[in-house]
């Protein structure tokens, strides 16, 4: 009797793609070896429109993972898909009503901050509606700050917190986090009012699957990850 062979997951992804990142963390976090598939989002139009992909994909989105004829969009769906089938080590705490938490504070960063600070969000910010590229950053920077603010108070006198936001292991909030504070600093926004979360980021950013899922490890890379500022 023969079995089909399986073959490594794909993940369809653009180096400074906040959704992406995420994936790659999770991914990494969970040793699962995967081939990452590169879609330029802004050159010649973006590679999201080609005809090929916008058939696996018709969001004109990343990232989209494949496992063999699986076929997920969505970087939160992805990452539970990814818990419930490698469920070792766990992004999500045990008991549900931490769980549940957990999820909130994801939620804030990839529902409430992320979406309206995307690609797509700051092109029609800039081409449609003309604004100029100081009055894009004024718009990019108020949406990242108030979610920084509500998180930097939701963590910083949670009896959870430890060296991670839930505990001394990483999970969910900072597979959504670490990205998500790379595009601050991009923005060149001063993180000290947050230290909380800059100590996160900071112990983030000394593990393995942390540092190979940043911008400049990956295979379509066009510049360096932002200036970590120092912890005070």
């Amino acid at each position: 009797m023969t079995t089909k062979s399986q073959s490594k997951p794909k993940l369809y992804s653009f180096w400074r793609s906040s959704a992406a990142f995420r994936v790659r963390i999770a991914l990494n976090l969970k040793g699962i070896p995967y081939e990452i598939i590169p879609i330029h989002l802004t050159k010649n139009g973006g590679a999201q429109f080609n005809p090929d992909y916008s058939e696996k994909n018709p969001t004109h989105l990343v990232p989209l993972f494949e496992d063999n004829e699986i076929s997920i969009h969505q970087s939160l769906a992805i990452i539970e898909y990814l818990e419930e089938t490698h469920p070792a080590p766990p992004l999500l705490p045990a008991s549900p009503q931490d769980r549940a938490w957990v999820r909130s504070l994801a939620m804030d960063i990839a529902c409430d901050i992320h979406p309206i600070n995307n690609v797509r969000v700051l092109k029609y910010l800039l081409k449609d509606l003309g604004c100029d590229k100081e009055a894009k950053e004024i718009w990019y920077q108020h949406w990242i700050r108030l979610g920084l603010e509500s998180l930097e108070k939701q963590l910083r006198s949670d009896s959870r917190l430890g060296r991670f936001a839930y505990g001394d292991q990483p999970g969910l909030v900072e597979v959504c986090l670490v990205p998500q504070l790379f595009n601050a600093l991009s923005s060149e926004m001063d993180l000290s009012p947050y230290p909380t979360l800059l100590k996160i980021l900071h112990e983030c950013l000394m593990l393995p699957a942390f540092i190979e899922a940043s911008w400049e490890k990956q295979i379509d890379a066009e510049g360096l990850n932002p200036r970590i500022p120092p912890q005070k």
